[in-house]
């Protein structure tokens, strides 16, 4: 390099800077390009809603997320969608409490029991964030309206399906996803007042799942070994009754237990069919997703709405379903 001429070196120094202009300029240009393609076609919205769910992955809630989701599609809201990879209360406040610090427009969110959720929704309403309680309700709460299912009344459904689909003597044990949850303690306040119309039908035991299908094959396996007498079974939440299904099969029972379920996952369809499970209490999770969006865009327009907003409930057996799909709605009475 150093035996070339002055004038040679300088020229390849030009050209290297030349050059390394003419990219610099380039790649700048379509960077900057690039960036304000990406902010030129970012959506505005008209609102911000949040969807806290009771624990991310959770089937049951994923259906309510996709009535949400289709509904905010038709009305251009955003429609943000979080909670706890597993059902936790403190998670769940803590979730709804960055939610109101976020600002956004509205919060969708299951009741959680206990002064801290009336506090989180009185603290967002004084901020002008409406708050709409969907699957389980805090009546007393500040939330402006409850969509979802009347639990009592679907627990009752449940308990007037078992003494029409049984005779004789009838033991009943229950598994509840929890007992600190007020829409199982109202689903099994209204099963329970069904029972008292017969006098042959008696309660045995209540075990928890936790939400899990493992933990209520766990709790029906306890209560039939602990209560042998047990012939017949309800699951208040939507994976007891696959759970019931399994803990029955690893205790292997000479006559196989009534069960009535909760919801209709396709697991649970595909067990009727099978005859593994004789009934089961049908919600509608997608059409409260929808109507939980819908009612919540009503309250940003300022519209009168009826706080309580209960959705349908009937009760699903064999001759309703066909090749796993559900051909009616039920029995609602």
């Amino acid at each position: 390099m150093n035996n070339l001429p002055k004038k040679t070196m300088y020229t390849l120094g030009a050209v290297i800077f030349l050059v390394s202009l003419f990219l610099m300029l380039y790649y700048g240009k379509e960077t900057f390009y690039m960036e304000n393609q990406t902010a030129s076609s970012q959506q505005i919205y008209d609102y911000h809603f949040a969807l806290i769910t009771e624990e991310v992955g959770n089937e049951y809630w994923r259906l309510i997320e996709n009535g949400a989701k289709e509904e905010a599609g038709k009305h251009n809201v955003y429609l943000e969608y979080v909670g706890p990879r597993k059902s936790d209360k403190e998670e769940k406040l803590h979730t709804i409490d960055r939610m109101i610090s976020s600002k956004v427009d509205g919060i969708i969110t299951q009741g959680i029991p206990g002064e801290a959720f009336k506090e989180l929704v009185h603290k967002a309403v004084e901020r002008g964030i409406d708050v709409i309680t969907v699957d389980t309700d805090v009546p007393d709460s500040d939330r402006q309206v409850y969509v979802g299912t009347d639990n009592y009344q679907a627990g009752f459904l449940a308990g007037k399906a078992l003494l029409n689909d049984t005779s004789g003597v009838v033991n009943v044990g229950i598994v509840t996803g929890s007992l600190d949850a007020l829409n199982q303690q109202e689903r099994i306040a209204g099963f329970k007042d069904a029972l008292q119309m017969a006098d042959r039908v008696r309660l045995v035991d209540i075990e928890e799942s936790n939400i899990t299908e493992i933990g209520a094959a766990q709790a029906a396996y306890s209560l039939l070994k602990d209560h042998p007498d047990i012939n017949a079974l309800f699951g208040t939440s939507a994976l007891d009754g696959v759970g019931i299904v399994q803990g029955i099969e690893e205790i292997h029972l000479p006559e196989h237990p009534y069960i009535v379920g909760f919801d209709i996952l396709p697991q649970t369809v595909e067990l009727i069919e099978q005859g593994k499970i004789d009934a089961t209490i049908t919600q509608f999770p997608m059409e409260m997703g929808r109507l939980s969006v819908r009612y919540m865009i009503d309250l940003q327009q300022e519209k009168v709405i009826p706080t309580l907003q209960n959705t349908e409930t009937s009760i699903i057996r064999n001759q309703d379903i066909k090749n796993g799909e559900v051909i009616t709605k039920g029995d609602q009475s």
